[in-house]
């Protein structure tokens, strides 16, 4: 069980996890409404769930969360409800469900929290390679086995479409990886026909990679 915090620090702690990267007071005003300041910063710093540091020229705070405060964020997920006092808003009860059904998902996937929650940065195509052979040994059940593109893509939302497609498309014309189509078309669902990758005027929606 965690130690439990109250709704404002609660919800600093979840931007700062969702963010993965350090957050300004200024970027919290924004989207949260309030900064991180005075008893509550303290507090945080003193339990080394949060660092924060003056930005200069500014001196404002900027806050990153340490390891302490990640391993909390995920403890503070399997929660169904916020501490008390009792949300006055549906919608947070609503995010404590979200909340563990997706903590659920990451230990039935064997996926680490930092996997989920990473900063939104440029992948290299070395990266994005690197990615998409990773998820594909998590999906495959058998080396070169058939693995659909939209499990595939579920597993590269930090990468961005355009980079992704045009890493499949290499690993294709290289003969490092072979995309087709489904041959079974009333099977396709909706989101199969989003994640395909079009080459030659065709749909294809299964990829295979060769053994390294």
């Amino acid at each position: 069980m965690t130690n439990r915090l109250g709704h404002k620090q609660t919800a600093v702690m979840f931007i700062l996890m969702a963010r993965a990267r350090e957050v300004s007071n200024t970027e919290l005003r924004d989207t949260v409404g309030f900064t991180l300041d005075g008893a509550d910063r303290r507090d945080l710093n003193g339990r080394h769930l949060v660092d924060s540091t003056k930005q200069k020229p500014t001196n404002h705070f900027v806050h990153r969360l340490t390891d302490k405060g990640l391993a909390w964020c995920q403890a503070e997920m399997e929660h169904d409800e916020p501490a008390p006092p009792r949300p006055r808003s549906s919608l947070a009860i609503a995010l404590y469900a979200m909340l563990g059904a997706l903590e659920q998902y990451r230990r039935r996937e064997g996926l680490r929290i930092e996997e989920i929650f990473t900063a939104d940065v440029e992948l290299t195509e070395a990266e994005i390679v690197e990615r998409i052979h990773s998820a594909y040994r998590k999906l495959a059940r058998a080396p070169r086995a058939w693995v659909s593109l939209t499990e595939l893509r579920s597993m590269l939302v930090h990468a961005r479409r355009p980079d992704v497609d045009a890493v499949l498309k290499e690993l294709d014309r290289s003969g490092k990886a072979h995309l087709v189509p489904e041959s079974n078309r009333k099977v396709l669902t909706e989101a199969d026909h989003a994640a395909a990758i079009r080459i030659g005027g065709e749909d294809n929606h299964l990829i295979s990679i060769e053994a390294s």
